[in-house]
């Protein structure tokens, strides 16, 4: 076999690995390993699992070098302490909405062939238990890249931001951190709203950031704010929600104040970036209309609401690109 014919195989047989290391998530076995080694017959044991199947799983686990196997006991590495839920800086929330996708992703080809999941709602669905993950792999995701924005963007001129969706407050915590002069209201679900003040509250910022529960696409947004920031939100949508949504910013944004959009920008080809072209894929199966924006869509959508000014702030090579957009100081017309 060929180097390009193995590196093709390697490709098409990638989500084997995936499967062991989801299915060692979603059954915690990091975390029961985390502190002290342990037989594969104790673990199966405590976790009530079969013996044999664990022992198999656990070995894989140790050669893709997550867990070191001495003497019969396997114990964490430093890779592997990753997925483990006592790590400070743990990715297992990212890894549990992973297997969540899994399930989803399972259904591209009829996907592919109808169009769409007939059952598929507009926005994200997703249990209780499943909300929680996903809200922690977006802080997971959005820990470096909120610092990195942070430092990089001048927030210097505005004085209270609106974060749309803002989840636990991964991008309210960054900005406001670097922006003394700032505060700050943060708007999402009314189920999400705990998860953010236990995380703002943690962070010492609570009485800079006020919290509001509401759904964007029912719900008008809070008013008073010389900044908007739609963080990882239009794609989503397809285009008329965006200008719903939009339209929603015009009307709470102060006269002069910015709209601000974090998202993959695609190309004209809508290639690239190829993270792009594949998460793309993800909005396909996981949203009725979602999908990944150029920037010329995103401008022409802007404009159409009657923003003005509208520049490709940041153009990154993952979901870190910026979008920024001006509501003139004068509103010659609602919009």
């Amino acid at each position: 076999m060929t180097g390009q014919q193995e590196q093709v195989m390697a490709d098409a047989r990638a989500f084997m690995k995936s499967r062991v290391i989801l299915t060692a998530a979603e059954l915690n076995l990091f975390t029961h390993l985390d502190g002290a080694a342990t037989t594969a017959t104790k673990l199966a044991a405590q976790l009530d699992l079969d013996a044999r199947a664990t022992t198999r799983v656990l070995d894989c686990l140790a050669g893709f070098h997550l867990l070191k196997k001495e003497d019969g006991q396997y114990r964490l590495t430093d890779e592997g302490s990753l997925y483990s839920e006592r790590h400070p800086q743990s990715i297992l929330p990212m890894i549990r909405h992973f297997n969540h996708l899994w399930d989803l992703w399972s259904k591209l080809t009829s996907i592919v062939q109808i169009g769409m999941d007939p059952e598929t709602k507009p926005g994200i669905q997703m249990d209780e238990e499943e909300w929680t993950s996903f809200i922690g792999a977006m802080h997971v995701v959005g820990r470096e890249v909120s610092e990195k924005i942070a430092r990089s963007y001048d927030l210097s001129r505005f004085r209270r931001l609106l974060d749309v969706g803002g989840a636990s407050g991964t991008y309210t915590v960054a900005f406001l951190r670097k922006n003394p002069q700032l505060n700050a209201v943060l708007f999402d679900l009314e189920r999400v709203i705990p998860i953010a003040r236990e995380r703002i509250e943690k962070e010492g910022l609570l009485d800079r950031v006020q919290l509001v529960a509401g759904d964007f696409y029912t719900d008008e947004l809070p008013s008073g704010c010389d900044l908007t920031l739609l963080s990882a939100i239009i794609h989503q949508n397809n285009s008329e929600e965006n200008i719903n949504l939009y339209r929603k910013v015009w009307r709470a944004l102060e006269p002069g104040g910015t709209i601000l959009i974090r998202d993959y920008v695609m190309d004209e080809s809508r290639t690239q970036p190829p993270a792009g072209a594949l998460f793309d894929i993800n909005m396909l199966v996981a949203t009725r209309g979602g999908t990944t924006y150029t920037f010329s869509q995103i401008e022409q959508s802007l404009r159409e609401v009657g923003f003005e000014q509208i520049t490709l702030a940041r153009a990154g090579k993952g979901m870190d690109s910026l979008v920024q957009a001006r509501k003139p100081l004068a509103d010659p017309e609602a919009a």
